[in-house]
This record gives C-alpha cells, structure tokens and sequence, in this order.
C-alpha cells in the first residue's frame, strides 16, 4: 500500500511530500511527477517518483495499485479543462481499487468561477463511487504573502475586495490536514471546509505590513473591472486575471470567511496567522 501524491513538486505537494515523510518510511510513499528532476531530493530520500501526465491518460494506467491512498491536488492548468484532467485520476483510481481519494477543493461557499472546476470535480468523484475526503482549503496566506514586492514599492495594497474578511491559512497548514487524512483514520467520505482561525480584511493586511516594516501601507480597494485590468496590466492572461477578480468579489461577500474550526482540529494546532506568514516572507 502507497499513498501516492498528484502534483509532488507544486507549493503544496511539496509541503506534503515533506510531512508524510515525518509520519511514515520514504518507501510508503509515491511522488506523482511531470518532471523526474524536480523530485530528485525525494528520490535521494527512498520516495518513489513516478511520472504522469494530467494531459497523457495513458500515464496514470498502472500508476496505482488496490489500497492505496492518493492524494489528487488539483491541476493549475486552467486553460486545459481541469475537471477532465482530474477525470484521468479518478478513473485511473477507480480501475485499480485505491483505497481512498482525498481532493483538494474549494469551500463550499465559494460562488466565484474558481470554483467551477471544483464543483465538477468533486461531482464526478462522488459519481465514481470511490471512498473520498473532499478537502475544501481555503485560500492560502503565501496568496498575498509572496507577492509584497509591489504594496512595498507603491504603498498601497490593491484588491476589489471591499471590506470583505477571509479565512486564509498557511501552505503547510493545509498540507498538515491532507497528511492528517492520508495517514490517520475514519475520513472516509467526509467533506471538511478549511480556512484559518481568525479571518482577516484587507486594511488589516496593509496595518499589519507597515507594522513590520515601518512603512506606510494603505488599502486601496478597487473596482473588479479596475482589478481585472491591473492584473491584465501586470502580464497574467485575460481569463485568469478575471478568475483572480471574481475571488475577490467573493471575498467581499464573505465567501471566503471559514467558521467550521475543520483545519485545527485535523492538524491538532492553530491555523498560521497571516501576520507570522507576512514575517517569514520579509525575511526572505
């Protein structure tokens, strides 16, 4: 028996990868690679790396074996129609007899396009009969935390998402419930809405930069369609920059707010905070 884990050398599979490590023998557990070399210091540490494709079927054929636990994170290829993608591993999944699949969703709450994908997603695995965990993660603290270059650089915080609150969480906190799932027991057809403990505005987010900068940082909210364009602005292509905006629409009507407690339980500690992720990304 192996758990396997799609996508092992993404921000969040590798955070996986990293803690299933902490938990079981190297050998237990499968990387699901595009490209070998990106999971060489798992390899050097006993992980077996396989390689597949979300976009070659034909890949993912005898990739798992009956009883295994895999892990699907979804794709981030959003031009290539990701529900069919994740279809590939369900199939595949079904066809060998794993003995659960965890996904990482959307919350439930989520109305903005994002979410599509994942309504689609998770339709067609409950369809497949399969034993399932939907693991609906919130947004991600490194959303925001990664790219403080430009609020440094102009002042300001720019988003379209009004007063809205979210319930943001760290990668690794995340990763900690999916592990909790893989390795633990009695998450058999479960759904779990995860977020952070304490959700956080925007103007918080700017107070909380300049208090550990000393720079002056406002928050400047913007229209979605003024957002769209700053994003386009920046380089991302048209539909995802309209896929972002449409998030924060849905932030500024709490569609992104988390009451469930889901997260810290699962981990069994607190969610990281958004000030101890804006710290870790300033010290680089």
């Amino acid at each position: 028996m192996s758990i396997v884990v799609t996508g092992a050398t993404g921000h969040l599979g590798r955070h996986v990868v990293e803690q299933l490590l902490e938990k079981v023998p190297a050998e237990q557990i499968t990387a699901v690679v595009r490209t070998p070399e990106k999971a060489a210091d798992f390899a050097e540490k006993g992980v077996k790396i396989a390689v597949a494709d979300y976009n070659a079927p034909e890949t993912f054929g005898t990739l798992f074996a009956a009883g295994d636990k895999v892990l699907l994170i979804s794709g981030n290829e959003f031009d290539k129609g990701r529900p069919a993608q994740h279809q590939v591993v369900i199939d595949a999944a079904k066809a060998a007899g794993v003995a659960l699949l965890a996904y990482t969703s959307a919350p439930g709450t989520l109305t903005a396009a994002l979410a599509d994908d994942h309504r689609a997603t998770e339709k067609a695995l409950l369809a497949s009969g399969l034993t399932y965990t939907l693991l609906r993660n919130g947004w991600y603290n490194e959303n925001y935390t990664e790219n403080l270059a430009p609020a440094l650089e102009h002042g300001a915080v720019v988003q379209a998402a009004g007063d809205g609150k979210i319930s943001s969480a760290s990668r690794a906190d995340y990763a900690a419930a999916a592990v909790a799932v893989l390795t633990g027991e009695g998450h058999e057809n479960q759904t779990y809405e995860l977020g952070g403990d304490e959700p956080w505005g925007f103007a918080e987010y700017a107070a909380e930069i300049s208090r550990q900068t000393g720079k002056e940082i406002a928050y400047s909210p913007v229209s979605v369609e003024a957002y769209t364009g700053i994003l386009t602005g920046v380089g991302l292509p048209g539909p995802l920059a309209a896929v972002l905006a449409g998030v924060d629409a849905s932030i500024e009507k709490g569609e992104l707010v988390v009451t469930s407690g889901d997260l810290s339980r699962l981990t069994g500690r607190p969610a990281t905070p958004i000030s101890e992720s804006i710290a870790a990304a300033l010290k680089g």
